[in-house]
């Protein structure tokens, strides 16, 4: 694994393949499609900044890089691409051999290139708030104190709006502070248009309405005036804004015990959309919704107000029996549209007991390419630490940054099937588009309103060549060409240029499996299914997630495996694949395939985390960390097993949206019994101390910000840990472990999974 992870050390990629299958047949035989992870705007120290714009072939429009062929005397480079000859223009006039440009570095694979400041005026983030008012007391002052935290936060040039809705929505007019004053919508059937916005909010009081054209912006028929009336500078407006959440009220309207609460979510999102379209299009603007509760009222609503109706369930959604589904995904289809048309994103904190919708919201969060965090309450750390994350600035900070279009270009017998990730299509066919579509496919260019450091995507390639011996033996160079250009808005305001290009060897033919099994990366390959079989089990009906992983695995392995036939005993796989059954069997039982246990709204949640971070972390949610503190031994990596519970343990379990501190039951009564307080039991209280240390280190760095559980053997909470064990000693199991545990399930263990799937490979 290392080599490839020094790989994405220097590029921000992981690929499933390093060594690529040369055609469409031998592609098809190694199951795991060619496939890319990256991370776009991964933080790099040491790379390159360049102050001019990047030089682009005239036929393909790829940047030049180190893999372009270069001839000093006629200043001519040779496109790796489209084999286009190009003239160097007369800055390049002194390039030699010796005096080379920063972006033909063989090392700089990666680099990037900053827009002079005069190209593109700075423009300053927007941000605006959209807050839910139907909630019980106690969470409106939890999350009126997160607010204003957030507010201070804030940089003082950013421009911030504030809308609160209930059973009506209201658009807050900060720039008039002598008296809150507000404009209210009604929840309609119908999506709040901007010229129906602009209409009702007295847009044109003092500047008429342009006769033609569209209205958008300061530029466009609005005065700045008007505009700074909703959208105000924070410097500007903090004592404005403070005084309107201190003032603000839990929604008035009464509510009969029998029924849900009046709430107009959809039209309070569609105001907002509609608020920045004609204010701020084309600028850094975030849409943050904080919402306690689900929709009952307007586009958008998941459920009646009848509490004796229940919010639909997976259940529900496989027969087809939840009325408001099917609606509320057109709405917000809709809304995800006009957003990235807009270039603006939508981030959502939903903080509730029950469901909100996200499973509705989450097509227009991830085409926004937003921020998403599921909380039980506004109270909880997992909601306020993941709030102050997206504000603070240092080491950690998220890196947000907007605007972004990102490119493929890739050698000409490989096409572009799709990508995977928090990003849409941009529509722009060609001759890289493969037929089949995977996520969101048919295109080479892809729009990018919100990204931040983290942010990764997936991109599924197809192998076009076809078979032919004789083509594959007279190829001059067997290696193929990908680049991922991306354009965007970091987060200081400038434009920059992004550039990532890679060579990887192909290889066809009888000997070519030992190369194929050096070039595999099992982290990678693993992520890369989760994203397809989550994306599949969206998109298809009546499709089998578990059926479909088996039989994958199944063929891999006997295609790469070595063994006699029918003898299961003689089945053995390299190293390079040992791990990947492991990683299959837990992605089987992970939340992402098993939505029993689940409401829709977490498994949405738990898929778009997924679909959105890099492979180190994809891996820890699909097949967690266990980490073992004994007095015996320092902290040491523990099999995720049942057989890793020892009463004179703690153990660590990291599954990335939570992190548990399970104390085994010797430890736990001593530390009941109050020992790590006595001098005498300094090692005791070290052994207590160093996983709170640890846990400490992993949620201070993670977004969003897990959540902690501290339980002991034999506790309640202890299902956090159990739950994710490999079952290895269950209560039908002969063999007992002795000072252990059992867990009570019908689940097979990997040993019996390991069994059947040798047998089956050896048929």
């Amino acid at each position: 694994m290392a080599e490839f992870m020094d790989l994405e050390a220097q590029d921000g990629v992981r690929m499933a393949w390093n060594v690529v299958p040369g055609t469409k047949q031998e592609a098809a035989n190694c199951v795991v499609p060619v496939s890319a992870i990256y991370t776009p705007i991964k933080h790099f120290p040491n790379m390159p900044l360049l102050p001019y714009a990047a030089l682009r072939c005239r036929t393909c429009r790829s940047v030049l890089n180190p893999f372009s062929i270069v001839d000093f005397t006629a200043r001519i480079w040779i496109c790796p691409f489209c084999f286009n000859r190009n003239h160097f223009p007369p800055q390049y006039l002194s390039i030699s051999e010796d005096n080379l440009p920063a972006e033909l570095f063989p090392n700089y694979t990666t680099i990037e290139y900053a827009e002079p400041q005069s190209a593109h005026p700075l423009t300053p983030p927007v941000l605006l708030f959209v807050v839910d008012t139907c909630i019980i007391e106690e969470e409106m002052t939890f999350l009126k104190s997160a607010l204003s935290q957030a507010i201070h936060l804030l940089p003082d040039n950013s421009l911030v709006g504030l809308i609160t809705f209930g059973t009506f929505v209201h658009v807050h007019e900060l720039g008039f502070s002598q008296i809150p004053k507000s404009y209210v919508f009604k929840a309609t059937k119908d999506v709040v248009s901007k010229d129906q916005l602009l209409e009702h909010m007295s847009f044109f009081l003092k500047k008429p309405k342009p006769l033609t054209g569209v209205v958008a912006g300061a530029r466009d028929g609005l005065s700045p005036e008007s505009i700074a009336r909703f959208l105000l500078p924070a410097s500007e407006c903090e004592f404005a804004l403070e005084s309107v959440l201190e003032e603000l009220q839990k929604d008035p309207w009464a509510v009969p015990a029998d029924q849900r609460a009046v709430r107009c979510t959809g039209t309070a999102l569609s105001v907002a959309a509609s608020l920045l379209g004609a204010c701020v299009p084309g600028s850094a603007a975030r849409i943050m919704a904080f919402v306690g509760g689900p929709a009952t009222e307007g586009p958008g609503a998941i459920v009646s107000k009848n509490l004796s109706e229940p919010i639909r369930s997976h259940k529900d959604l496989d027969k087809d029996s939840a009325p408001y589904y099917h609606k509320a995904v057109k709405f917000y289809e809709g809304l995800s549209k006009q957003l990235v048309h807009q270039g603006h994103v939508l981030d959502l904190f939903a903080c509730a007991l029950d469901q909100v919708g996200i499973y509705e919201i989450k097509v227009a969060v991830e085409k926004s390419g937003g921020l998403v965090v599921l909380a039980e309450s506004f109270g909880h750390s997992v909601f306020k630490d993941s709030l102050r994350h997206v504000f603070q600035s240092g080491e950690n900070d998220l890196g947000l940054s907007s605007s972004g279009i990102f490119e493929i270009n890739c050698s000409k017998d490989i096409k572009v099937q799709g990508v995977i990730g928090p990003c849409a299509s941009l529509e722009k066919k060609g001759p890289l588009c493969s037929d089949t579509v995977v996520g969101q496919g048919g295109t080479s260019a892809w729009k990018l309103c919100g990204l931040d450091k983290a942010t990764s995507l997936s991109i599924i390639f197809e192998i076009a060549r076809k078979d032919n011996p004789e083509a594959t033996v007279q190829s001059t160079s067997n290696q193929f060409y990908f680049q991922f250009v991306t354009y965007y808005q970091h987060n200081s305001g400038q434009m920059r240029l992004r550039v990532t290009t890679l060579s990887r060897r192909w290889i066809a033919g009888p000997g070519s499996i030992q190369d194929l099994i050096a070039g595999f990366d099992q982290e990678a390959a693993a992520v890369t299914m989760a994203r397809i079989v989550s994306s599949k089990m969206e998109i298809e009906t009546e499709f089998d997630p578990i059926r479909w992983l088996d039989k994958a695995l199944i063929h891999l392995c006997s295609c790469f495996g070595d063994f006699q036939k029918d003898s299961p005993s003689s089945f053995s796989l390299s190293p390079r694949l040992s791990i990947f059954p492991q990683f299959i069997f837990h992605l089987r039982r992970s939340q992402f395939v098993q939505v029993f246990n689940n409401s829709p709204d977490e498994t949405a949640y738990f898929r778009m985390i997924l679909n959105r971070e890099n492979v180190a972390n994809s891996v820890v949610m699909i097949q967690p960390s266990l980490i073992s503190y004994s007095f015996h031994s320092g902290p040491e990596p523990a099999l995720l097993d049942v057989a890793a519970i020892a009463a004179d343990r703690i153990l660590l379990l990291d599954s990335y949206f939570t992190v548990v501190i399970f104390h085994g039951a010797s430890i736990a009564q001593w530390r009941k019994a109050g020992y790590h307080n006595q001098p005498e039991h300094q090692a005791f209280a070290q052994l207590l101390q160093a996983p709170r240390d640890d846990s400490d280190a992993i949620i201070k760095e993670r977004f969003p910000v897990p959540r902690l559980v501290v339980c002991d053997q034999h506790g309640s909470q202890a299902r956090f840990l159990l739950a994710k064990l490999n079952p290895s000693a269950t209560y039908n199991s002969e063999a007992l472990v002795p000072g252990g545990d059992i867990i009570f399930t019908d689940d097979v263990s990997f040993e019996v999974f390991l069994d059947h799937l040798q047998r089956l490979v050896v048929q």
